[in-house]
């Protein structure tokens, strides 16, 4: 069976707050790990939110 083109990936808060936002990704042409600039409502700010693995 083939590879799937869509990957699951979470997205981390760099405020270090723990919050994250679960998101697809294609991993075939986007390689690198990506990054958002998103809401995180802990922080109360709009802050990057980094591409982590899903456990």
């Amino acid at each position: 069976m083939a590879k799937a083109t869509t990957i699951k990936i979470k997205l981390l808060s760099t405020a270090d707050t723990g919050y994250f936002y679960v998101t697809r990704k294609n991993s075939r042409t986007m390689t690198d790990k990506m990054v958002k600039r998103k809401y995180d409502p802990i922080a109360r700010k709009h802050v990057d939110f980094r591409e982590a693995k899903i456990k």
